[in-house]
């Protein structure tokens, strides 16, 4: 099968929807801002709406919303008081931003393999990788599939351990029955464009926890005492900072988003519930067409689970195809075939974290821990091959469905039956992309 060119490529132009989805509603709120005349502060009452809202949305006692999902995560980091030498341990497969805000508080990831089926950490490898320096669990619910959390909840008080839950990608996944963002001592979520709950940049942190939630407020702004918890200040009409004195009582950063942002945020979350019935009919049409062609693997979702599919990852098998040939030289044939057909989509990172540069060389691995600290008494692991194979193995063969901008969240069903149709066709004549 030749290359398809433009003529004759199966989806249509011009059928996908373009995402964040900008409505007159969000445009609405967003104006009610700026004739306000209040753009930013802790007490904005865009702020604290989205607070007060999201809190109630997700079921968690405290709600903080930050600039992003990184800064979010980091606080959280800060909030446990994890410092110069502590280790954390973290998937080897998530966004980058999950082992930054560890390394943010001189700490040191320490990466675990992830379950090749769910694309999570996998839970048995966990305790082998506690030692008396581990602090924190971070579980990333990638994807918008929670990570198996009740084996790792289990670790983590046999060993006296936080775990945080990086819920950047599962704002509304569940696990058996509970929402992500409620199931551990902290959780971030990210409410950036891409995401399913987006305004442009920005992030939450949640907690049930009053001490995690005011250690976490304070570091937010400069280490100042700013009390957040106070609802009147939803409907102020005056000025912003007379509630507050500017002295620094612990160290801090300026993790504040602006008023704008926290106004799309609001009017987004309203949509928030139906956007995600839209995501899972879309994977669950998709997995269900695609589950008998060879050569392909749907997600796998767990039945004590529910995903918001925030990403369609298809995983690739040469093998099953007829097809013998390196799984990365597959991956990419396939990816170009199906992109000249109209699908939309992408490679999501290539490589684990544990062998991308930064992680691969900085300084806790052999050396002492981050920036040269003095209070550890030894290196902390250097990763090995064996904390990254399976997630190498699926970053080689598998590809996501949908982009950034045209994820499968906002299209309609029919843009699904025309991949479905476009698939099928590109698998039909495999070999002769070979």
């Amino acid at each position: 099968m030749a290359q398809t060119t433009n003529i004759d490529k199966t989806v249509p132009d011009g059928i996908h929807t373009l995402w964040p989805i900008i409505t007159d509603d969000d445009k609405k709120q967003v104006m009610e801002c700026l004739d306000s005349q209040i753009l930013t502060g802790p007490y904005g009452p865009q702020l604290r709406g989205a607070e007060i809202e999201f809190a109630q949305w997700v079921g968690a006692k405290h709600c903080l919303m930050t600039n992003s999902g990184t800064a979010a995560l980091h606080m959280a980091v800060e909030a446990a008081q994890i410092g110069p030498g502590d280790e954390v341990i973290l998937p080897s497969f998530t966004f980058l931003a999950t082992a930054l805000a560890v390394l943010h508080n001189n700490a040191v990831p320490v990466f675990v393999d992830i379950d090749p089926q769910t694309f999570n950490i996998d839970p048995s490898k966990i305790e082998a990788k506690i030692t008396d320096r581990t602090k924190a669990v971070i579980a990333v619910h990638l994807h918008g599939l929670c990570a198996d959390v009740d084996p790792i909840l289990a670790l983590c008080k046999k060993h006296n351990l936080l775990l945080i839950e990086d819920a950047a990608q599962a704002h509304g996944a569940m696990y058996k029955g509970k929402k992500a963002g409620t199931l551990g001592d902290m959780a971030i979520f990210s409410v950036q464009a891409s995401k399913n709950l987006p305004c442009g940049e920005g992030g939450f942190f949640v907690t049930n926890n009053d001490a995690l939630a005011d250690r976490a407020n304070k570091m937010r702004l400069f280490g100042q005492d700013a009390s957040f918890e106070d609802e009147k200040f939803i409907d102020l009409k005056w000025p912003i900072d007379r509630f507050r004195g500017f002295e620094s009582i612990m160290g801090g950063w300026q993790y504040m988003p602006g008023e704008m942002p926290a106004a799309l945020t609001r009017s987004q979350l309203r949509r928030l519930d139906a956007y995600n019935d839209n995501a899972r009919r879309n994977g669950k049409f998709l997995s269900e067409q695609l589950k008998d062609v060879a050569g392909l693997i749907p997600p796998h979702i767990p039945e004590n689970r529910e995903t918001i599919y925030h990403k369609f990852r298809l995983r690739l098998d040469p093998a099953a195809a007829g097809v013998n040939v390196a799984p990365t030289v597959f991956r990419d044939k396939v990816l170009a075939a199906l992109q000249a057909e109209g699908v939309e989509c992408c490679l999501w990172e290539t490589k684990p974290l544990p062998v991308q540069k930064y992680f691969a060389e900085q300084v806790g691995y052999g050396r002492g821990c981050p920036y040269d600290c003095k209070n550890r008494t030894s290196p902390a692991p250097k990763p090995q091959p064996q904390d990254y194979a399976q997630a190498q193995a699926l970053l080689d063969s598998s590809l996501v469905l949908g982009s950034h901008s045209f994820p499968i969240i906002a299209q309609k069903l029919e843009v699904m039956e025309y991949y479905v149709k476009a698939i099928k066709k590109v698998f039909a004549g495999i070999k002769e992309l070979f």
